[in-house]
């Protein structure tokens, strides 16, 4: 948890976005996976951890924007509790390390939301993404739940984002550590990996690591040999001489700030010389986009230099063809490049993705309206500020199904050189990513050192051998 002031400080900066009204903030419940009492690993929502730092499930607060005044809404513990949990902190004393004041039952909740709405006070509440959330609020305002999410507050969103993208130093020190357990995950994966090894040993492995560190993984881990799947959770697949591993994984801080890394190594000790001209495609469209972070530039537009530096690569080696930048524009690229070159990251590995993609990764200058294959996957496109935290992920995935969809269509064939891909359609993928908080004159690489180019990643393969 951080100092109670820099908590007392984030509500006084948010409360200044508004004139009245009160702020709606609806914590998490425990979810179950098959009966009430065994419940998925609980997570906290995190704009309420932003601003009030409680990890503890049924809460919500109400905070006057007015008054200033803050009003915790939960329960203490039952006897019942104390057996089956052992006695823990208050939730008195919880808020008192968070410098809120007022604690009232959680039955209470309903009796001044009602009490608000007969003195016409407005009450914003944000986008719920959790379905207890959407019938508490329905209830809480007589909707019905379809329109839950569409009756929630804009400029509350939109209060939201713009302070929880700039990220304190307290912050980043806990993005960086977060960011350096990731960095031993990847580490252990490069590390342990071999030919007739199963990906689910090495995936728990990773696990195992970021539990240890005292927080737990930022998402399901990615660790497989069909690196061509974006979000593949599958880990049945047996390692082979002569396949490349991807391993997209992260760990998530005791405090719940994520980290989000890939590597792309070869199973065996060396990359083959068709791998090595890939990956080296994806690395220089990789070291292309992070040489533009800088505040003041749109990510649209490293996006889009990281995709033209993939399409040179992939043109040098007989993929592509013709004028490159005509290609990126009409999205040729795509048929191996399908998502987006990068993402916010924070509290949540996508960071603040439940309040909406056009808030978070666009603005009122630069909407997101396009449907373009690949491009509509971009989930920042808006000029960098200082203090934004983010991921630079550019990657080659050979799709069959996909090729071969766009080859009967002849697909931008004026671009693809359909008869070469065809030669690829059994490579699987690769994709780098790394994490950076942008500052005032470019952009810093957060967590500890981790090994990227072809020679020192083979190292460390034939080391572990």
């Amino acid at each position: 948890m951080f100092s109670k002031e820099e908590y007392i400080n984030r509500r006084i900066a948010l409360a200044r976005r508004f004139n009245k009204g009160l702020l709606l903030f609806m914590g998490n419940s425990e979810s179950p996976m098959n009966y009430a009492d065994n419940t998925y690993h609980f997570r906290q929502d995190s704009t309420f951890l932003y601003y009030f730092g409680i990890n503890s499930p049924n809460l919500a607060v109400i905070f006057d924007t007015h008054t200033g005044k803050t009003t915790l809404f939960g329960d203490e513990m039952s006897i019942d509790e104390i057996v089956w949990m052992g006695r823990q902190k208050t939730l008195l004393e919880k808020a008192g390390e968070v410098g809120l004041e007022t604690v009232l039952p959680s039955g209470d909740l309903a009796e001044r939301i009602l009490s608000a709405m007969q003195t016409k006070l407005h009450i914003h509440y944000l986008p719920p993404y959790r379905a207890e959330n959407k019938i508490i609020l329905a209830q809480l305002f007589s909707l019905p739940v379809a329109q839950v999410v569409e009756k929630a507050s804009i400029e509350f969103i939109k209060a939201v984002v713009a302070q929880r993208s700039i990220k304190s130093p307290s912050e980043i020190h806990e993005i960086h550590t977060a960011v350096s357990t990731s960095v031993d995950m990847q580490m252990k994966a490069m590390q342990m990996a071999k030919p007739g090894m199963k990906e689910s040993k090495i995936a728990a492995a990773l696990q195992e690591i970021a539990l240890s560190a005292g927080g737990n993984i930022a998402y399901p881990v990615i660790l497989t040999v069909n690196g061509h799947i974006l979000h593949n959770h599958y880990h049945g697949n047996t390692l082979k001489a002569g396949d490349l591993v991807l391993n997209d994984s992260g760990a998530e801080s005791a405090m719940g700030y994520a980290g989000d890394l890939t590597r792309t190594f070869p199973a065996g000790k060396t990359f083959s010389a068709q791998q090595k001209e890939m990956y080296s495609i994806v690395l220089n469209s990789y070291q292309s986009a992070v040489k533009l972070l800088k505040p003041g530039v749109r990510y649209l537009d490293v996006h889009l230099e990281a995709c033209l530096q993939l399409a040179e690569g992939l043109k040098s080696l007989g993929l592509m063809k013709g004028d490159l930048k005509e290609a990126v524009q009409q999205g040729a690229h795509a048929l191996f490049f399908q998502c987006g070159t990068g993402h916010m990251m924070g509290l949540d590995v996508h960071d603040m993705e439940d309040l909406g993609e056009q808030y978070v990764g666009y603005s009122d200058e630069l909407l997101k309206n396009t449907s373009q294959f690949g491009l509509k996957s971009l989930r920042l496109g808006k000029e960098l500020q200082t203090g934004y935290v983010l991921t630079v992920e550019p990657g080659l995935y050979f799709i069959p199904e996909l090729i071969d969809q766009w080859k009967e269509k002849q697909h931008l064939s004026s671009f693809i050189n359909y008869d070469i891909v065809e030669k690829y359609k059994s490579f699987g993928g690769i994709r780098v990513e790394d994490d950076f908080v942008i500052s005032q004159n470019g952009a810093t690489l957060l967590g500890k050192p981790l090994a990227i180019e072809i020679d020192d990643i083979e190292q460390i393969r034939s080391n572990a051998f």
